[in-house]
């Protein structure tokens, strides 16, 4: 069972937090492992075991770009630690901006992210599994690696 049919929730990139929130609150007062002390051994490893997924299901949920990555491994499009190869002219862009990291770079990257975000932002925001192309995932995921990379220099900076 993957986290949108465990929440019941159509194969969405946006989802609403505050149907999330009552629908996870729903779903621990029914699976919480509390509820089944007195229930079997496997009733009580089952309760667990759900439980343990609703978490990671609300972490993913409630993180677009965990999300996106989400979707796009359901998909069978991003392999866990998947090495992808980002456009030549990206990382051109990218080490130059490492080059100069300065005070004004945190700035300069989340106006990079703005601009990556323009490009899908349709995608995003209107998701809908039956409608959406292979090339609107695959630009979703030269998106998230994009991010990935913009926030790993993010990383650097302020560490």
């Amino acid at each position: 069972m993957n986290y949108f049919e465990l929440f019941e929730l159509p194969i969405t990139i946006q989802i609403d937090r505050t149907k999330l929130a009552q629908k996870y609150f729903e779903l621990q007062k029914k699976y919480h492992p509390d509820f089944f002390a007195n229930g079997t051994e496997h009733e009580q490893q089952q309760a667990l075991e759900i439980s343990s997924e609703l978490n990671k299901a609300l972490k993913t949920f409630k993180n677009t770009d965990l999300t996106i990555k989400y979707v796009l491994q359901l998909k069978g499009l991003l392999e866990e630690e998947e090495k992808y190869q980002l456009p030549p002219a990206f990382l051109m862009e990218m080490m130059e901006l490492n080059e100069e990291l300065s005070a004004d770079s945190a700035k300069q990257i989340q106006e990079l992210e703005t601009v990556l975000y323009q490009d899908v932002a349709h995608i995003i925001e209107n998701y809908q599994e039956a409608t959406a192309t292979t090339a609107d995932l695959l630009k979703l995921k030269e998106y998230y690696f994009k991010k990935k990379y913009l926030q790993r220099i993010l990383d650097r900076l302020e560490g």
